[in-house]
């Protein structure tokens, strides 16, 4: 199994393409937001910042290059936080779209998913009933009949095209057979060791947040990968962190961060992406770990350093 860890990553994920503007109103959307919020997660001991666009009018998700041009510099300017771009984007996004960003910038790290999937979010329109930009309602709407493509070929490409500038992974796991996806393309040497599986608990088309679901992704991680890997779980909405504190007793790291939950406990939206990580380091500490700092992440992760990335 995946050796347990000294220190333990904290990944602030800090917008996404989920939750739409109407839901939050501490939810980034500007650049200016984004790097803001970016800086503040990372002082508050985020090793890793987890980086999706949106257009600044009216909150859409997008992959548009020059939207990330505008907050990528300021951000590593300010902080030596470990940058993470996005090449998920959004289900409505093409491969093409997706992977524009990382291409480009070059970064430490890129997110990538280990399959296609239902991904539904239609539920959330159960809980909000009115919309400030007329793109929101649909987009929940239509998530019934969507499917988030990731097939081998999607995946083989993009850790191709991502390798050759020395990017490593996020490895996003959202099922069991998504660690098996993974484990295939470990044995054809186009994802190397050490791995970083990011688990994915509690989107509509994927595995639960049951505890019994989280202790099944870590003996099936620790089976497929023994010691070669590093282990960090997300949780979506209320149950994130829940989940987090079971991934710290059974040895992993986080991610916590407004893309994956809006809240910082029962009625109370999270004012920030900092304030959900400053949570969370309580906990970790609590329990007898210290947060990795940016560089020792790097160490661990076997990252290229913040020099060689193209912003």
């Amino acid at each position: 199994m995946a050796a347990p860890n000294k220190k333990i990553i904290i990944t602030c994920a800090i917008t996404g393409s989920i939750h739409t503007p109407s839901m939050s109103p501490h939810l980034p959307i500007t650049p200016e937001q984004i790097a803001r919020s970016a800086i503040e997660a990372a002082q508050a001991g985020a090793a890793v910042v987890h980086l999706h666009a949106r257009h600044p009018e009216t909150g859409f998700p997008s992959q548009d290059p020059a939207l990330f041009e505008q907050f990528l510099p300021t951000i590593k300017r300010e902080s030596d936080v470990v940058i993470n771009l996005t090449t998920g984007g959004s289900p409505t996004m093409t491969v093409e779209e997706r992977i524009e960003p990382a291409m480009r910038f070059k970064p430490e790290v890129a997110s990538l998913n280990m399959g296609s999937m239902n991904f539904g979010m239609y539920e959330l329109l159960q809980r909000y009933k009115e919309f400030e930009h007329d793109w929101e309602q649909s987009y929940l709407a239509s998530s019934d009949e969507r499917i988030f493509r990731n097939t081998f070929k999607d995946i083989a490409h993009i850790l191709g095209a991502c390798s050759e500038q020395g990017t490593r992974f996020e490895i996003e796991c959202y099922d069991i057979g998504h660690l098996y996806t993974a484990a295939h393309f470990r044995e054809r040497l186009l994802l190397k060791d050490p791995l970083f599986i990011q688990s994915v608990f509690g989107i509509r088309g994927g595995i639960g947040t049951h505890p019994e679901d989280i202790a099944h992704m870590k003996r099936t991680a620790d089976r497929l990968f023994g010691e070669t890997y590093n282990w960090s779980v997300l949780g979506v909405g209320a149950q994130q962190p829940r989940i987090a504190t079971q991934s710290l007793l059974l040895g992993g790291h986080v991610r916590v961060g407004l893309e994956d939950n809006l809240w910082l406990g029962k009625g109370r939206l999270a004012q920030s992406n900092a304030e959900q990580v400053r949570a969370i380091k309580g906990v970790i500490e609590s329990l007898g770990f210290e947060v990795a700092t940016a560089d020792e992440a790097r160490h661990i992760m076997q990252l290229k350093g913040r020099d060689n990335v193209a912003f």
